[in-house]
């Protein structure tokens, strides 16, 4: 059977003070493009000359080239690519970053997945077989990589399920199953608004590629502690209605739990028994009130009522048990107010509980649908094999 033929593409190019880039860039997206109807389109806000660079490797490429410059960084990154989707002349289009850390060579195995069928999105993903975030540089950034991945994930649970990396700038798109004016781009994660609101007509489907991350050649990079608020405040805007009832419940909560220590310990009940009994009613309390207003929507796909009672009530018994002898050490050591200990120790657990309700609690059961689909090979089921394959290995008492 002949493989299915490669649809017309737009390479979006965001790019900010990267003209060193671009002739390299061109020359290897040809190359990786040859025999494909292509054109590579730049969104440019550099005020280093890019855009006449642009103009200049282009007049002899072996691939249309467009730059359009925006005199205002409007959404920044993000809503660079959102006027790349609405100005591309091919309804198929591919997002890249302009600092060759994302390889052009990928492009026609993007596409090639693509042209298989039954996706809408394919994302190059760091963290899957064969994947690679070296080029990340530090162990800093890729720890917040990682945990913003988390966070994100637990935080659009049924969008993002099924992609390892929604945090990637590699991505292609075909535009006509979008709703491009549902985007609302702030700040450089662009793919993670595209899945969460551009899909709002029906859910994207999602298929990855591993992706070897590169080190950057030049410009600098758009990372910093501004865009990491911007990121965050996006983030909230984006899901502040799951997250925000989260927390609200988990408030009602922790006052209930207060509230029921501080009248045991005044009819003389000890403080711990006291915690006990405020964990106790509120751990059932908070999983009542989770279903039916924080994950009433997952529950269809998420595994039965009763195991998701037992995995929560499990955690959070767990949970409490280590909780509860911290806030006795915060007492006993520190000397402070037993109620003001369990709030702090309330506090420190709202982000916990609230990862794992969502990653694991409500995670959905496997379609039957997805039976034959290939598995997501990542670096932890890796590890997980290995150690199962340690634990059942044979051997001496």
């Amino acid at each position: 059977m002949s493989a299915p033929s490669l649809p017309p593409v737009t390479v979006i190019v965001p790019t900010f003070n990267e003209r060193d880039n671009v002739a390299e860039l061109v020359a290897r997206t040809s190359a990786a493009l040859a025999g494909i109807t292509a054109e590579i389109l730049f969104i440019d806000d550099s005020v280093d000359g890019t855009i006449d660079e642009i103009a200049r490797i282009g007049a002899s490429a072996a691939v249309a080239v467009r730059g359009i410059h925006r005199d205002r960084n409007t959404g920044g990154l993000g809503g660079a690519v959102a006027l790349g989707l609405a100005e591309a002349a091919h309804d198929v289009c591919i997002v890249m970053d302009g600092d060759l850390q994302h390889p052009p060579e990928l492009l026609r195995a993007m596409l090639a997945r693509y042209a298989e069928g039954g996706v809408d999105v394919v994302a190059a993903s760091r963290y899957i077989g064969g994947g690679d975030s070296a080029g990340l540089g530090t162990a800093v950034r890729y720890g917040v990589s990682k945990a913003a991945t988390v966070v994100t994930k637990a935080m659009f649970l049924r969008r993002l399920w099924r992609s390892t990396d929604p945090m990637t700038g590699f991505f292609l798109i075909d535009r006509s199953h979008i709703d491009l004016d549902e985007l609302r781009p702030q700040g450089f994660k662009i793919l993670l608004e595209i899945l969460v609101r551009g899909g709002e007509r029906r859910e994207l489907r999602i298929a990855e590629v591993p992706l070897e991350f590169g080190t950057r050649r030049h410009g600098d990079s758009k990372a910093s502690l501004r865009q990491g608020a911007t990121f965050l405040a996006h983030l909230a805007r984006l899901r502040f209605g799951r997250m925000g009832r989260f927390a609200v419940i988990g408030g009602i909560g922790a006052v209930a739990n207060i509230g029921i220590m501080w009248a045991l310990t005044q009819l003389g009940v000890d403080y711990v028994l006291a915690a006990i009994v405020g964990a106790a009613v509120t751990i059932i309390g908070n999983f009542v009130l989770q279903e039916l207003f924080v994950f009433r929507d997952d529950r269809q796909d998420a595994p039965r009522l009763w195991v998701r009672f037992a995995a929560s009530v499990s955690f959070n018994s767990v949970e409490a048990a280590l909780r509860i002898p911290l806030m006795a050490l915060m007492v006993e050591t520190w000397h402070i107010s037993s109620v003001i200990a369990t709030a702090i120790s309330l506090v420190v657990a709202f982000f916990a509980r609230f990862l794992f309700h969502a990653l694991v609690v409500y995670a959905p059961r496997r379609r039957a649908d997805a039976a034959d689909e290939p598995p997501v090979d990542t670096a932890a089921l890796r590890v997980m094999r290995a150690i199962d394959a340690e634990a059942m290995r044979p051997g001496e008492l």
